[in-house]
């Protein structure tokens, strides 16, 4: 057979660069024992690539079409058109239009033909491409079958085709087009057939949607199909609307709507002796494929293949109705699994959305993070980590340690999720029983914090937190003095033991808990009484700001100061608009004061320098490496603030926090028993202020050790480098721990394993982790528990009061960040190195976060209203569309677009 044309008997998965996805899995499908395929062939790739490689005009097209960005519509859809016109112009050679009639001939050319178009980046495991490019169905005849092939070589150029290789990455010159020819099959029902539940994600649960006649009708939304769920061999859920159209062939070629008698309107479409024989059938062919499979199928009554049947029968009965299965492509939506195969049921909680950043971690961070967390069963997927909450979940007294200690304040949508999975009792039974996470001797959580809190409390010192600063100045003094010198084995010695000994110190010690404590029960005590007395929500946001000691609040009003010194020179404001980080400093010195804004940019990042953008994976970027990434905040800060802006911020909370005060106080003394009230609530307010800006601290702690590791291990990268062993000092990010140890040991590393997760990385960026999932892959969702919101508006937790109305501004990465005082920040989340920003904006509104997370509290130090846990908050609010912000209640409402 020459290179054009193979038929499916001739196809597996090692054709997919000359058949394409589509075609490659309809070759591995004819190879299932039991699965019945309609028979056909594939023009490959070679014939598509020898039609339109030598064409001048269709490649000067292409060269145009590369240049334009993906947000260029009109442009791509101009390109777009002229580029299929061109292909489906160009006549099909001889010897590829013989090697095509040639095979056609022995199938039957009086037969009617599905022409599918199948490229070769389609139906993969990490992108499915569906719906991309074109399918036609019911051709007939040698003529029709020819000028559809030529119109699905030109759909590979369809303006959502081109877009979503724009959006996924894929260069069209590398993207090529093989044409599907296989026999129609004329069904009374069809549809697809997903093992695993594409809704809530489960692979136990296997969903059939069903609808008479072809397929179509379907896909394309002109009918609500029959759903059944099945698990195990047993229906457990059907749903059966009005099924008022159908997709039916006729005779002279092409397809016709037609209306469904009223009688048959309402009638299952399947049997349920045909569902169970279609989940046999799913569950043969993604254990085939081993994974998971989104499955076309139709089924014929009597025969293989059958002419137009007239829609008569109310449901296909016959022991001879045939079933075949018209293609396979594996389910790219679905979160992976965490890989436990002991066959027990098991729930995981996202380490990610606690620590606010669900973008994937990279081997290394992993690495330190479960050093950090070694009395956690960590769990890797997707890029990510997630803790193994199931032996706290089987135990009553687990289950309420972990949800009333550890959850709500953080991400309540999470509490949420898991309260829900708790109310299924049988799931709940199901759950083995073992060690647990989460008691009163977990790290942290001792009987001594609750001494600590209570002596602190009392105390009433702020001196605990000079004390507590000052300790931890000196032990990274001795961190630094310590590993200085150290190399190779005895590095990651260090390393480990200053985990388990130093770092596991400061981030779990009991007066550092209790400070944190004592400041949390104040503002909850006075957020709970001034309710209670005077009505009044959220007292301890405004008597939150601009307290001492936050060190990440303090961070973003520096910012101000290095703004202030920028500023004055305009050759500098300039230089900072092409500026690279390689040279940032030495171009900088060359410059009319860049001496002066050398010195006070290095100041800040000797001090904040170490943070970053998803700053607890230890191979992110720091700003000491990337000094440019804080320029587009200190040009905002030049663009929204006039001098001295740190100063007037800083004064401007602290009144607002004494007026607050003496307000409260004043209303008090006038209620019964006012003096006592006025008199605790003072002392609340004192305690409050005194340490509710060190829950800032300890994040700050651990990640100034980090820097002073990672500084270490990059030394270690480059003599690999220079060795030969890696190309580059930053591959050693894909590397976990003990496999960088043995690397630097032997001088030795199989680097294929670099580029392998590289490529996988870029797969796990694309993903959406969960909050909480099971074992079975079924993503657990948490109901919201806020009150009455308006009509329209977006639900999520309010954690700092105030209402406020702007410009939305959605920004998912820092460094895109083109803010304008006024602005309300809508974000995925955001952790400390997001502080800067937060001094020109005027609200703020979350994907992921909770009433103590980072952005809550930075949020309430600068008096920002602010909502977090907003689902989807990215995607169903529009850049400069104009909002309203309720950080009260919580809730958002779209308001009009700028």
């Amino acid at each position: 057979m020459n290179s054009y044309v193979l038929g499916f008997h001739e196809i597996d998965n090692t054709k997919l660069a000359v058949v394409g996805g589509k075609g490659a899995n309809l070759g591995e499908l004819s190879r299932i024992e039991g699965i019945r395929v309609p028979e056909g062939f594939c023009v490959t790739t070679e014939a598509y690539k020898s039609m339109v490689g030598p064409n001048r005009e269709f490649n000067a097209l292409l060269d145009q079409l590369l240049v334009l960005k993906v947000d260029d519509r009109k442009g791509i859809g101009t390109i777009s058109g002229k580029i299929r016109r061109v292909i489906e112009g160009i006549p099909i050679a001889g010897e590829i239009e013989e090697a095509i009639l040639c095979y056609l001939a022995k199938l039957g050319e009086e037969h009617a033909y599905a022409v599918r178009s199948s490229a070769t980046a389609e139906d993969l495991p990490t992108a499915s491409f569906a719906g991309q490019q074109d399918t036609y169905l019911n051709i007939r005849g040698k003529e029709a079958i020819l000028r559809h092939i030529s119109k699905c070589w030109g759909s590979l150029f369809t303006d959502r085709a081109v877009t979503y290789r724009m959006q996924n990455g894929f260069d069209h010159r590398k993207v090529y087009l093989s044409v599907v020819i296989q026999r129609m099959v004329f069904p009374q029902v069809s549809g697809i057939m997903f093992t695993a539940d594409p809704v809530i994600s489960n692979r136990k649960v296997l969903s059939i949607d069903a609808s008479f006649g072809l397929g179509e009708a379907l896909v394309s939304g002109l009918v609500n199909p029959d759903i059944y769920k099945v698990r195990g061999g047993r229906i457990v859920d059907k749903t059966i609307p009005a099924k008022k159209l159908a997709v039916y062939a006729l005779e002279e070629g092409g397809t016709e709507e037609r209306e469904i008698e009223p009688a048959r309107r309402n009638m299952q479409a399947l049997t349920n002796e045909q569902v169970l024989r279609l989940e046999g059938m799913g569950r043969r062919i993604e254990a085939y494929f081993g994974r998971p499979q989104d499955i076309e199928w139709c089924l014929s009554r009597g025969h293989s293949y059958v002419g137009d049947i007239p829609p008569q029968e109310v449901c296909p009965r016959s022991s001879e109705d045939t079933i075949f299965v018209v293609q396979s492509r594996p389910i790219t939506t679905l979160y992976p699994i965490p890989d436990v195969n002991d066959g027990r049921n098991r729930v995981y909680m996202s380490m990610g959305h606690q620590q606010m950043m669900t973008d994937p971690i990279k081997p290394l961070g992993m690495s330190f993070f479960q050093l950090l967390s070694e009395n956690y069963p960590l769990r890797k997927a997707g890029g990510r980590l997630f803790i193994d909450l199931t032996h706290d979940l089987a135990s009553p007294i687990g289950r309420r340690i972990m949800l009333s200690a550890m959850m709500g304040k953080n991400d309540p949508l999470m509490q949420n999720a898991l309260k829900g999975l708790m109310q299924r009792k049988d799931f709940m039974k199901s759950l083995p029983s073992g060690k647990k996470i989460f008691s009163l001797r977990t790290e942290g959580m001792s009987g001594a914090m609750f001494i600590q809190a209570i002596k602190i409390y009392r105390q009433n010192d702020v001196k605990i937190v000079h004390n507590l600063i000052s300790r931890n100045e000196a032990s990274i003094k001795d961190l630094r003095q310590r590993i200085a010198g150290l190399s190779g084995d005895e590095l990651f010695t260090f390393i480990i033991e200053d985990h388990h000994k130093q770092l596991k110190e400061i981030l779990y010690n009991s007066q550092s808990f209790g400070t944190i404590m004592a400041g949390v029960y104040a503002a909850g005590w006075i957020n709970k009484k001034m309710e209670k007395w005077l009505g009044e929500k959220s007292a301890a946001d405004t008597l939150s700001q601009s307290v001492a000691n936050n060190v990440t609040s303090e961070m973003g009003l520096a910012l101000l100061d290095v703004a202030d010194v920028v500023r004055q020179y305009p050759a500098v404001i300039e230089y900072f608009h092409q500026a690279g980080d390689e040279t940032f400093f030495e171009e900088l010195g060359k410059l009319e004061g860049g001496g002066v804004v050398s010195k006070s940019i290095r100041a800040y990042l000797d001090k904040y320098g170490m943070r970053c953008s998803g700053e607890i994976d230890i191979t992110r970027p720091r700003w000491n490496e990337q000094p440019t990434a804080l320029i587009p905040m200190i040009l905002s800060n030049i663009k929204n603030f006039e001098p001295n802006a740190r100063s007037v911020k800083f004064e401007q909370g602290r009144q607002e926090a004494e007026q607050k005060e003496r307000e409260l106080l004043s209303r008090l003394e006038q209620l019964p028993g006012g003096k006592q009230k006025a008199q605790k609530t003072k002392k609340m307010i004192s305690v409050l202020r005194n340490f509710i800006g060190y829950r800032e601290y300890p994040k700050y702690t651990f990640i100034q050790r980090y820097w002073v590791y990672k500084q270490a291990l990059l030394k270690e990268a480059a003599g690999l480098v220079q060795k030969g062993v890696i190309r580059e000092k930053e591959d050693i990010y894909y590397l976990f721990f003990e496999e960088l140890r043995e690397a630097v040991r032997t001088n030795r590393l199989d680097y294929s394993i670099i580029n392998e997760r590289k490529d996988e990385y870029e797969v796990y960026e694309k993903l959406t982790p969960p909050r909480v999932m099971t074992s079975e892959g079924e993503v657990v969702s948490g109901a919201y528990t806020t009150g009455n919101i308006p009509d329209g508006a977006l639900a999520g937790i309010p954690v700092s009061s105030g209402v406020i109305e702007g410009r939305a501004r959605v920004v998912l990465k820092m460094a895109d960040a083109d803010l304008e005082e006024g602005d309300i920040l809508v974000t995925s989340f955001t952790d400390p190195s997001w502080t800067p920003v937060f001094v020109s904006v005027k609200g703020l509104v979350t994907e992921v976060g909770g009433l103590m997370t980072h952005g809550a509290v930075i949020a309430r130090e600068y008096g920002l209203p602010a909502v977090v846990s907003v689902e989807n908050a990215t995607k169903l609010i529009k850049d400069r569309q104009w909002i309203r912000v309720n950080g009260t209640e919580g809730y958002v409402e779209m308001l009009v677009e700028d």
